[in-house]
């Protein structure tokens, strides 16, 4: 449906045309032997998440597309990554073909999957050696439809049949709108609707915000496989940290040390995962008090502690999302122990709690009381912990604004679109992942606290599994302790 011809290049394109060429490029190929894959792994999970989907909107179809590339500049692309809901329901993972779309239509006792994508083009087409954004000879080959349906335990079509499914919808028809905008655009042309726009009926916004709403909550708790591949990413992180504590003497080195740290985590996250999860915080010094720190262009110094937040994607798309705050030289000073001892308390507070039947929200709750005591112990709060704890007052939320947990998965920050009384007001359940990362963060000219605590900032984060009757760290491995980082700076590093 959307248009396929090359963006930006005809100017400079020097493709010869002729008939005289085509048949000369077209001919005196090798025939390729592609056998029929076996089912990947996930394909049967894929289809009871969809069996769930399916349950949730009977009658309705329901369109779910992989999205776009993006532009980055010009004819220059992002990578591609599909919208993380497709990969959900299909089991697509990094190998997805740009611009697919899964159709679930109803057949009276549930629905039809069928995965609509660009199948490989043959020999004698032109977009074979003349299109730089699809074509086999610019991008490497696509997969046929058979190929794609053995893998994924799915029918298949050609993308091209996809608009004759679209001129048979009608309103109620259910979209994923943000994963492919502009496919979105002409079904809402279709069917007399705008996207997010005044013309569109609120019947339609309602119930497609609905989907996006289910979809995210089926993601919740998570499946077997998805624990799996979370462990996979968790792992690969551990790595990445090792990685750069090897890399110690070349980031003290470099004038952008932080970005020394960035790179070398993220050689890791490409040599073993996908890529990596979220931009990568290297923060030094006092620009671990800036939460959201990735520019990375500091110097890392003796004696500083650099805040490293960075978690490795795998290819099917999970994340991992681990902080650890590490004492550059070595060693922490007394001060810099001390302030990482309340963290790491804090942290196993919360931890300790977690267990089917909770509400979401005590787990921060839980962190925050040890936040109020300590920072109240310090002498830092305008009153005692308890009045700091007052919805009222928070004082010591000055030095954590941010919350302490969130769920993780296929996005950093997953199930976005779940609802307030299923995320931070919902019950606890097994299979349920999680992070519990709180922090303090002093910034260097904050005057309620003395000066030996100006610019520094700590946060200690683990990924969470909530099991039958408590809770796995599923990043234990990877050292939390003052003397358990101490001693793998001495025996990883220089």
């Amino acid at each position: 449906m959307a248009d396929t011809t090359p963006r930006a290049t005809s100017n400079r394109s020097t493709t010869p045309g002729s008939s005289t060429f085509k048949d000369h490029i077209a001919s005196q190929w090798a025939d390729r032997e592609r056998p029929l894959p076996e089912p990947r792994e996930q394909a049967a999970f894929a289809a009871a998440r969809r069996a769930r989907v399916s349950e949730l909107h009977p009658g309705r179809t329901i369109v779910v597309p992989a999205g776009q590339a993006k532009v980055r500049s010009n004819d220059c692309d992002y990578p591609f990554r599909p919208h993380s809901t497709f990969a959900h329901l299909t089991g697509w993972g990094t190998d997805t073909v740009v611009g697919s779309v899964l159709v679930m239509t109803p057949n009276g006792s549930g629905h039809d999957a069928t995965l609509y994508f660009r199948a490989t083009a043959g020999r004698d087409s032109e977009e074979f050696y003349a299109n730089p954004e699809i074509g086999e000879f610019w991008v490497g080959p696509r997969p046929s439809l058979d190929e794609v349906a053995a893998d994924l335990g799915l029918a298949t079509a050609d993308l091209g049949a996809f608009a004759a499914v679209a001129d048979g919808l009608d309103a109620s028809v259910l979209v994923v709108r943000d994963a492919d905008t502009e496919l979105t655009r002409v079904l809402d042309e279709r069917l007399g609707t705008a996207v997010g726009g005044a013309a569109a009926t609120d019947g339609a916004a309602a119930t497609d915000d609905v989907l996006s709403r289910d979809l995210s909550e089926l993601r919740l708790v998570k499946d077997a496989y998805e624990v799996a591949e979370l462990r996979r990413a968790v792992e690969a992180t551990r790595s990445g940290f090792d990685d750069v504590i090897a890399d110690f003497d070349a980031v003290l080195a470099h004038p952008r040390g932080e970005r020394i740290v960035e790179g070398t985590f993220n050689r890791r996250a490409r040599a073993d995962g996908n890529t990596v999860g979220y931009d990568t915080i290297a923060a030094s010094g006092h620009h671990a008090c800036i939460l959201h720190w990735t520019r990375n262009d500091g110097a890392v110094q003796p004696g500083d502690l650099i805040l490293i937040d960075a978690g490795v994607e795998v290819d099917s798309f999970y994340t991992a999302d681990i902080t650890r705050t590490l004492p550059v030289s070595g060693t922490f000073t007394d001060v810099q122990r001390t302030v990482y001892e309340a963290v790491l308390e804090a942290a196993d507070a919360a931890f300790a709690i977690v267990k089917p039947g909770i509400t979401f929200r005590e787990v921060h709750a839980t962190a925050m009381e040890v936040i109020a005591r300590k920072t109240a112990e310090w002498g830092f709060l305008p009153g005692t912990a308890e009045e700091s704890l007052q919805p009222d007052n928070q004082f010591h939320r000055r030095y954590m604004v941010h919350g302490t947990s969130h769920h993780l998965g296929l996005d950093v920050h997953d199930c976005a679109k779940a609802r307030r009384e299923m995320y931070i007001d919902g019950v606890v359940q097994a299979g349920m992942v999680f992070t519990i990362e709180p922090g303090l963060y002093f910034q260097q000219d904050d005057l309620t606290v003395p000066e030996e605590f100006r610019g520094i900032g700590v946060r200690i984060e683990d990924d969470v599994l909530v099991t039958e009757d408590g809770a796995e760290n599923l990043s234990v491995g990877i050292p939390r302790t003052p003397s358990e980082v101490e001693g793998w700076i001495a025996r990883t590093g220089r």
